[in-house]
């Protein structure tokens, strides 16, 4: 899995649904960045998020677990090799669809944080939808229900006190070459998401969830 996120660093890094949006927008403000905030972005990636909390002021340190994403760490989400309440923020956009273990991985964010977890990623929208995803791209475990991040943030220790939904619209064609999903399997890909296709363009439909949990202690 590390390989084939290695090997699409550049795609990521131009992709527009990761590199802007005001999803993305929400994201930085909701982690209340400044001059004196230590962020963490878990699962960095094309590293927009970092680049936005740099702007605003944070001592930002990315970590990842593909070294070809040249984050300052290398590391799962489900393993962070930081200290209990090492950032005020922990960061998270788009990515803990991939993530084998997200219990795990957000019980680690709480246990880094001081302040905030601020997780985006895709609402889960059916079993059609995921078996599309995951023909797209085998790394591609589990979508999550807004109840279902509640519950994971709340298992973690963390008091959910903010969550917006973003609406998002995929070309399909870029979406799928961004990972190489060519041929039949694209074809069955396409089928699988008719549903949830726009009537006038080839562009599919899905939802992001931004959700904030909040240090109690």
């Amino acid at each position: 899995m590390t390989d084939a996120w290695s090997a699409r660093v550049d795609a990521y890094r131009a992709s527009p649904t990761h590199r802007e949006g005001a999803d993305l927008d929400a994201l930085v403000a909701w982690c209340e960045p400044g001059p004196d905030v230590e962020a963490l972005d878990v699962a960095t990636g094309g590293g927009h998020v970092a680049r936005r909390l740099a702007e605003a002021g944070c001592r930002v340190t990315t970590c990842d677990a593909a070294e070809g994403m040249r984050p300052d760490v290398v590391c799962p989400a489900e393993a962070l090799p930081f200290p209990d309440s090492s950032f005020d923020v922990v960061a998270c956009r788009i990515a803990a669809h991939h993530f084998r273990d997200v219990a795990a991985a957000v019980r680690e964010m709480a246990r880094v944080t001081r302040r905030f977890v601020v997780v985006e990623d895709t609402l889960y929208a059916d079993e059609r939808v995921e078996e599309a995803e995951r023909l797209r791209d085998p790394t591609h475990m589990r979508s999550y229900s807004e109840p279902g991040w509640r519950g994971l943030m709340e298992a973690a220790g963390l008091a959910v006190d903010r969550a917006e939904r973003f609406p998002k619209r995929h070309p399909v064609e870029p979406w799928l070459a961004r990972v190489g999903c060519t041929g039949e399997t694209a074809a069955r890909v396409r089928e699988l998401l008719s549903h949830r296709m726009a009537t006038d363009e080839a562009v599919w439909l899905d939802t992001k969830l931004l959700i904030r949990g909040r240090r109690g202690d």
